[in-house]
């Protein structure tokens, strides 16, 4: 097991504490203390772990991982995010996926640890939705289309013969799901494994995050699209959609101001059947996820209209990202972005 730890003396210990309590233990549970200016590697000596510290500061999560490979020796490598907290069964529920041989990465379910600040709520929408709906469509299609770095097992060899986790995107783990898959293997969601990862809780770190999820993953269409449109078109095809929705959304932010201000329509009537379309497709959703995780539904259907301050700072990344990544760095008028900052 990797964990890849950056000024992470806070978050480490819950983060131990939920390996060292797992129902299958791990073999070998290294911390990378990557540079760290606080206690990190102290924290991590104290439970036992082997602690390696790079002679400076990587640069990034896939690096820091890297720097770890070589000290693993197991069939699977699970790396984990210092601030994610592993359900006891998680590598129970984790391993069996590997008995098929075609397999070479799978995750788990992702959900938000904390949801105190409006960001943080609006988060733990975001993943009820995603983990419950997105997610599970992709694996009945055998295309996800990202096994979440904070909590991914890979088989070592393959991870190793391929040179590790990729250093040539922002976002290793996307670039690491679709490639396997491009060449013919397969990567699983499984949603019974069940990880609890701590998000943004400021505005500030939200646009960290989320400008390096999005710049990542135009890197990745910029890089993958036109030989995925061949070889794994149903991975294309989610790809697409994804685009579509970003180039869509405007439109149907829009749509309520241009029907009441441009066609003179009932603000009244307007509102209702765009609130009652942006219901319809995520409640269902929520109820059934909050169902799935055992969590009240008054509380998740109150965390609903947070969703929209992180889904407008979604889209405006995702825009910036599409400008810069998919325009501006073919035309050799930026480097896209290249500095890791971390999203917390």
């Amino acid at each position: 097991m990797i964990i890849p730890a950056h000024n992470e003396e806070h978050g480490l210990p819950a983060t131990l504490q939920s390996i060292q309590s797992q129902s299958v233990p791990a073999d070998k549970v290294i911390v990378v203390d990557d540079g760290s200016t606080d206690r990190t590697g102290e924290v991590a000596a104290w439970y036992g772990v082997t602690v390696l510290r790079p002679p400076r500061n990587l640069g990034s999560k896939a690096k820091a991982q890297n720097h770890a490979l070589p000290h693993c020796d197991t069939d699977l490598v699970l790396a984990v995010d210092a601030d994610t907290v592993l359900a006891p069964d998680y590598i129970e529920r984790i391993k069996p996926a590997f008995s098929d041989p075609a397999v070479n990465v799978a995750a788990g379910n992702v959900q938000t640890r904390f949801a105190r600040t409006p960001w943080e709520r609006g988060r733990s929408t975001e993943y009820l939705f995603g983990f419950h709906w997105h997610r599970p469509i992709q694996q009945l299609a055998d295309s996800p289309m990202v096994c979440s770095g904070c909590c991914s097992a890979f088989r070592r060899t393959v991870l190793a013969e391929s040179g590790g986790f990729p250093e040539r995107t922002i976002v290793e783990d996307m670039d690491y799901t679709w490639t396997q898959q491009l060449q013919g293997h397969r990567a699983v969601y499984v949603s019974a494994a069940v990880a609890w990862a701590a998000d943004p809780e400021t505005l500030t770190y939200l646009r960290k995050q989320v400008w390096r999820w999005m710049a990542g993953f135009m890197q990745n269409v910029r890089l993958h699209l036109p030989r995925l449109l061949t070889r794994k078109p149903m991975l294309a095809t989610w790809i697409i959609v994804a685009l579509l929705e970003i180039l869509l959304a405007p439109l149907w932010w829009a749509t309520p101001v241009v029907l009441t201000l441009g066609l003179d329509q009932p603000v009244a009537r307007t509102m209702a059947w765009w609130l009652g379309g942006e219901l319809l497709l995520t409640v269902p959703a929520l109820l059934y996820a909050a169902k799935r995780r055992k969590l009240p539904v008054a509380q998740v259907l109150l965390n609903l209209p947070f969703v929209y301050l992180n889904k407008a700072v979604n889209l405006y990344y995702a825009w910036k990202a599409l400008l810069v990544e998919l325009i501006l760095v073919p035309l050799h008028l930026s480097r896209g972005l290249v500095v890791y900052e971390k999203g917390r």
